[in-house]
């Protein structure tokens, strides 16, 4: 990665704002276990990811209690107290984009989220007015790691692909990011994400 960046895109959730929807199911569930078969077998990443997609949540809560109606009021909780799902900022990666801001580096987001639920996010984390432009993926039906979904961001950004570093904390994202012709890194962390900006000769701040 030798060559200049001159703009950064971030993913969201993982990346600065801790999504997880265990935050809301540890209070569901007694047990642990149980919990994390719920989550893997019945509300599963994938059903999630098509509310990402654009799926209305009313037809995916309807559609999902249908085969699980001993399940119905858990998975009713999976939207109505989604918000319950954000743990807050990650700091030390807000650290690191305020000061991309503040250096003046053109920041973007692009993000897995349901186009029903984002407007929480905007409405709990000011920070993400510092983006110039932010795709979500519910308002276009495309999702990561789709190669039309980097596409899009390229455009609508205006941005120079090979000069624009994408951060994520999935591997297959950072692979589809890559494919599309980014600069990528997976995100592990603050102090690892600092470093890594820090060897490319962007201002990090203080990510601690």
């Amino acid at each position: 990665m030798s060559r200049a960046i001159d703009a950064v895109i971030f993913d969201l959730g993982g990346v600065l704002i801790d999504w997880n929807p265990r935050h809301l199911y540890r209070r569901l569930f007694d047990d642990a276990a149980e919990m994390e078969r719920f989550l893997a077998e019945v509300c599963t990443p994938a059903w999630n990811l098509e509310q990402d997609r654009g799926r209305p949540w009313a037809a995916a809560i309807a559609e999902l209690s249908a085969r699980h109606p001993d399940k119905a009021e858990l998975i009713a909780a999976y939207r109505a107290r989604w918000p319950e799902m954000l743990n807050g900022p990650i700091a030390g990666t807000v650290a690191i984009l305020e000061a991309l801001h503040a250096a003046g580096v053109p920041l973007y987001a692009l993000t897995n989220w349901s186009a029903e639920t984002f407007p929480h996010a905007e409405a709990a984390y000011p920070f993400l007015g510092r983006f110039r432009a932010i795709v979500v993926s519910g308002r276009i039906g495309l999702v990561k790691p789709e190669a039309a979904i980097y596409r899009h961001a390229i455009a609508r950004f205006g941005v120079d692909p090979g000069r624009t570093l994408f951060i994520d904390d999935s591997a297959a994202n950072v692979a589809g990011a890559e494919a599309a012709g980014l600069r990528a890194l997976r995100f592990t962390g603050p102090a690892a994400l600092a470093r890594d900006l820090a060897g490319l000769g962007l201002p990090v701040g203080d990510p601690r």
